[in-house]
């Protein structure tokens, strides 16, 4: 089972900044990444908080072969978070729907993303499936990863 999880706020999609994040709402987020699984038959859990200690948890849990995962605003400052993924010892990738390196200074640095196999931001809701497609395909001598 691959896990994906969304950290704080991006339940609210739809409803943030429309013109930073769009008008898409966090249900047809979830759709879209369902829809993809289901046609991909790829076994997938999608898990929200927006509490640091729900992610730590869910992260420790262990129990999927992958992860995906947009700490939000963790990204930026949650060693926590980052200790948890590095526990993780599957292939994993960060996802951000806003190319972050094109925002505020704060949002340049992610303490997260040292302890994933690679990012992929500005994509909008395309980067979760360009992380699904990625972790579903065979590993190779030149990115490893893979189920």
């Amino acid at each position: 089972m691959i896990l994906i999880i969304n950290g704080p706020n991006i339940n609210m999609l739809g409803k943030r900044p429309k013109d930073i994040y769009g008008t898409e709402s966090y249900d047809e987020l979830e759709k879209k990444i369902y829809n993809f699984a289901e046609e991909n038959k790829l076994a997938i859990e999608i898990f929200h908080s927006n509490s640091e200690g729900e992610i730590i948890d869910r992260i420790q849990r262990l129990d999927y072969k992958a992860l995906i995962i947009n700490p939000g605003a963790y990204t930026h400052y949650s060693y926590a978070i980052r200790d948890a993924l590095e526990i993780a010892t599957v292939p994993k990738i960060e996802v951000h729907l806003t190319n972050i390196l094109a925002r505020e200074d704060f949002r340049h640095r992610s303490v997260t993303a040292a302890c994933c196999n690679g990012v992929i931001s500005g994509f909008g809701f395309d980067g979760y499936i360009l992380a699904l497609n990625y972790i579903s395909q065979p590993p190779t001598a030149y990115r490893g990863g893979g189920l």
